[in-house]
C-alpha cells in the first residue's frame, strides 16, 4: 500500500490528483499502520511523473461562445491540459469529463490535435463562415511546451495567414517568439495580436504557482521581442491573487510598459468547481501562514463564496476588495499609457485561396 501523504511534485503546480466530479468514487492516500517504516525519509521515492501526449480525433476545431463578458465568439485549442501546470488554472476541471483528474492529471495528460489545421481549413471554405477574429490561447496556452515538436500552432497561424484571418492570441511562453515570422506580417496587415499574460515579478513565487510556465523576465522579454517586430502586445495581469500578488502590480505595469507593451488588462482570481479545493491545496503547502487570509479576501470578493460564475462579476469580482484592486490597476495603466485601444482587427481581407486543381477565376 502506498501511504505516502499527497506533497509537491517537482516542477508540477497541483498538489494532489483528486478524482474528478463526475467519478462515483473518490480515493486518498491511508496511512493504516501497517508496515510503516521507521522514519518518513525512509519511504521510497515515486517513480517520476511523466507528461503523457493523445490524440485528440475532435472532428471540428472552432469552439463558438456567446459570452456577453468576452470580447470573442469564437476560439481555438490546439491542446486539451496544459504542461505549464499553473495551479489557478480555470480550466482544469474540463479534465472531468475525460474521466481524469483536473488535478496532477491535467498537466501531465495532455490531447493534441494535429488535425487542427485541415479542420479549420475545412471551415473556412465553408461558403457559409463570415469572418471575425479567432481567439487562441483562451483556454489551455497554444504554446506550451509540447508545442515545440508538435508545431500545431505555427500550422495554425499559417492557414490564418493564407486566408488573411485575423487572430488574437494570449500565452505565458517565449515560443512565441518563434513565430515572429508570420506574425509580423499579419500585424502589419492588422491581422494579429499577441497578449503575455504576467502574473507576478517574483520568481521564486512564480516557479510554484506556474512551475513550467516562462519565468517573469522570459515574459517581458517576449513582450519587447514581439513589440520591436511591429506586433501589438498586451500584458495581461491575470490572475490577480489579493495578498499574494496584488501588491505587485504597479510594478508590473511598469515592467511591461518599459518592455513595449501599448495595452494591459486583468482578471481577479477565478477558482471554479475543483480548481476551489486544488489551489487551497497549493496555498497551504507553499504559503500557509497566508492560505486563511487569501481564501478570506478572495470571499470578500465573491459575495461569500469562493467563486461566482455570474457573466458581471465572475472576471473581476465585486466588493471593496475587488473595487480597490480595479481602481490601483487603472490608474497606474492609465498613468503608463496602457489603456486599451478600441481599434479593430480587418475582417475585409479575408479569401479563400485557389486550391490546386482550382479553375482560375474569370476577369
Amino acid at each position: 500500500m502506498d501511504t505516502r501523504p499527497d506533497s509537491p511534485t517537482p516542477r508540477r503546480g497541483a498538489v494532489s490528483n483528486a478524482v474528478g466530479r463526475f467519478e462515483r468514487h473518490a480515493r486518498h492516500r491511508e496511512d493504516d499502520g501497517w508496515n510503516r517504516p521507521p522514519a518518513a525519509e525512509d519511504w521510497e521515492e515515486p517513480p517520476p511523473l511523466r507528461t503523457h501526449v493523445q490524440r485528440d480525433a475532435s472532428r471540428s476545431i472552432l469552439v463558438r461562445n456567446t459570452s456577453p463578458d468576452i470580447p470573442f465568439d469564437r476560439s481555438i485549442n490546439p491542446y486539451r491540459g496544459c504542461e505549464h501546470g499553473c495551479v489557478y488554472c480555470f480550466a482544469r476541471p474540463t479534465h472531468a469529463y475525460l474521466g481524469l483528474s483536473p488535478g496532477l492529471d491535467f498537466e501531465t495528460h495532455l490531447f493534441e490535435k494535429p488535425d487542427a489545421p485541415a479542420l479549420l481549413e475545412a471551415e473556412l471554405r465553408k461558403p457559409a463562415y463570415r469572418p471575425a477574429p479567432i481567439a487562441i490561447g483562451t483556454n489551455t496556452d497554444p504554446y506550451q511546451p509540447i508545442e515545440r515538436t508538435r508545431r500545431i500552432m505555427r500550422d495554425i497561424l499559417e492557414v490564418l495567414w493564407d486566408y488573411r484571418h485575423p487572430v488574437t492570441i494570449v500565452t505565458k511562453s517565449a515560443l512565441v517568439t518563434r513565430d515572429i515570422d508570420i506574425l509580423a506580417p499579419m500585424a502589419a496587415a492588422n491581422l494579429a495580436r499577441v497578449a503575455v499574460s504576467i502574473t507576478s515579478l517574483d520568481r521564486t513565487l512564480q516557479s510554484t504557482l506556474e512551475p513550467r510556465a516562462a519565468t517573469p523576465g522570459a515574459r517581458l522579454a517576449t513582450v519587447k521581442a514581439l513589440s520591436e517586430a511591429g506586433i501589438p502586445t498586451a500584458v495581461m495581469v491575470a490572475p490577480v491573487i489579493p495578498a499574494l500578488t496584488d501588491h505587485e502590480i504597479e510594478a508590473l505595469l511598469t515592467k511591461a510598459a518599459e518592455a513595449g507593451a501599448e495595452a494591459a488588462g486583468w482578471i481577479f482570481l477565478r477558482l471554479p468547481l475543483e480548481v476551489r479545493d486544488l489551489f487551497g491545496e497549493w496555498l497551504r503547502e507553499h504559503h500557509p501562514a497566508r492560505a486563511e487570509r487569501v481564501l478570506s479576501l478572495v470571499r470578500q470578493a465573491r459575495d461569500g463564496q469562493l467563486y461566482q460564475s455570474a457573466f458581471a462579476s465572475r472576471m473581476r469580482g465585486s466588493g471593496p476588495v475587488a473595487e480597490l484592486i480595479g481602481q490601483r490597476f487603472r490608474i497606474a495603466a492609465r498613468r503608463l499609457n496602457l489603456t486599451p485601444r478600441d481599434a479593430a482587427l480587418d475582417v475585409s481581407q479575408f479569401r479563400r485561396p485557389p486550391r490546386k486543381g482550382d479553375q482560375m477565376a474569370l476577369f
